[in-house]
């Protein structure tokens, strides 16, 4: 009865694609011509909201999510009827009836309120003529847990058998699927929303120069649609011209992780105005952790530079330890005073490791997305980023080019990994450059 897109109803997370998915398996084998409408409060979520309800005789705000006419029309009805038009169906009409209802509405011809938009829509003699050729037509509520959604309409020319019951209840099946897949759809949009503006947060740009630095940070996400997690990353002004540089990562992937994210990178913002030591900076970010919900167990590597004192003060909460070019040409991780305990333990417990830089240096903070791997350990991982920032860096390249190192980060960020997509991959560079004098 209906066509092969039917079968691929739910298989992407994609309103307009799903919407799409069955207006095709509609038409034209069921049905000439096939629209769907979803209740813009729905597609909005307000739903949840009394205020957001219309009262009972008001119009209801749908917005036409697809449309598809059989070959046979001699109008180009998608010009007439376009996709993500807002349409208000008055509730004395058969949609208003179909939603309030629940039940699909069977007409010989299309409502006059339709008709009416229609002729008046443009050639209305043109336009009267098709109105004339329907044989039948159908209007079919969608419904998600008792909630009205949205809707379908189904439209056969005359010389077509009218539907019947048995088409009705072909279609409130299909119909039935396609809500939840219009609901998994919109669950998805909205956590992609929710998280891509969390990514927008980060501190924008390829690069950054601030006093005896040079910055350039990137994260590749592992998730779906370049969602992020809990991977995180920022470039902080201290006082006393000091750069405070930090990437992080709370557990888990998703909305959640991603939150708690944001609520670690807010405070230590807020930290970082307070003109305290880089450890104790660290310490009470663990006690504001630990009230957090989601933050416990969220790690971080932070690294303060005074371009003016030649030192780089890096402390650790259970991340991976920071990788440090010298004057000598090589890479490697540096050996931290304490590793630290993960943030929201409460511990309290930092320690500071000074390092002493007469010299200009390249550090690299970056997250376990990038060391990690099912045939190595992590140090050997570790290892292995540190040969790949020496390979990348001893290329020849203009010195003055002010992308080279965001280019240099984007490389290292797509490395070949033993665990390829598992986990964010977040890497964070700064050319520590000492004043003179």
């Amino acid at each position: 009865m209906f066509s092969p897109a039917a079968d691929v109803i739910g298989s992407e997370l994609d309103l307009r694609l799903t919407g799409s998915h069955v207006v095709h398996a509609l038409t034209p084998g069921f049905c000439d011509a096939a629209s769907l409408f979803l209740l813009e409060r729905w597609r909005r979520e307000e739903d949840s909201h009394p205020a957001a309800h219309p009262a009972p005789d008001a119009p209801a705000e749908a917005r036409r999510l697809a449309l598809r006419v059989g070959p046979g029309a001699v109008e180009d009805w998608e010009g007439v009827l376009p996709v993500g038009e807002m349409v208000s169906f008055p509730r004395d009409t058969p949609y208003g009836q179909a939603l309030v209802a629940g039940h699909a509405q069977i007409l010989d011809k299309v409502d006059p309120y339709m008709a009416e938009r229609l002729v008046t829509s443009g050639d209305g003699e043109a336009r009267r003529g098709d109105l004339l050729r329907v044989g039948s037509f159908l209007v079919v509520p969608l419904r998600l847990r008792g909630v009205p959604i949205g809707l379908m309409t189904c439209t056969r020319m005359e010389g077509r058998a009218p539907f019947r019951p048995g088409d009705v209840a072909a279609v409130e099946a299909l119909a039935a699927k396609a809500c939840v897949a219009l609901d998994n759809a919109r669950r998805y949009e909205r956590e992609r929303r929710t998280a891509l503006a969390i990514r927008d947060s980060l501190p924008p740009g390829p690069a950054q120069k601030l006093e005896g630095c040079r910055i350039a940070h990137g994260c590749l996400p592992a998730g779906k649609g370049s969602v992020v997690g809990g991977d995180w990353y920022d470039v902080l002004r201290r006082p006393g011209d000091r750069v405070g540089l930090i990437v992080g990562d709370a557990m888990g992937h998703g909305p959640e992780s991603a939150v708690a994210m944001i609520q670690l990178r807010t405070a230590l913002r807020t930290l970082a105005g307070l003109d305290i030591p880089a450890a104790e900076l660290i310490r009470r970010l663990d006690a504001l952790a630990s009230e957090t919900p989601g933050a416990s167990f969220a790690t971080c590597v932070y690294a303060e530079w005074d371009a003016r004192e030649r030192t780089c003060s890096l402390v650790g909460a259970g991340h991976p330890p920071p990788l440090l070019r010298g004057p000598d040409g090589r890479t490697s991780p540096v050996a931290l005073t304490g590793a630290g305990l993960p943030l929201g333990l409460g511990t309290g417990t930092y320690e500071p490791t000074v390092l002493t830089l007469p010299e200009p240096a390249l550090l690299a903070l970056y997250s376990d997305g990038l060391v990690e791997s099912r045939e190595a350990d992590i140090d050997q991982e570790i290892g292995r980023l540190a040969r790949a920032l020496d390979e990348a860096v001893a290329e020849p390249a203009d010195s003055g080019d002010p992308g080279a190192l965001a280019a240099l980060c984007d490389r290292l960020l797509r490395l070949p990994s033993g665990t390829p997509g598992a986990d964010d991959r977040t890497l964070l560079l700064a050319e520590l450059t000492p004043a003179a004098g």
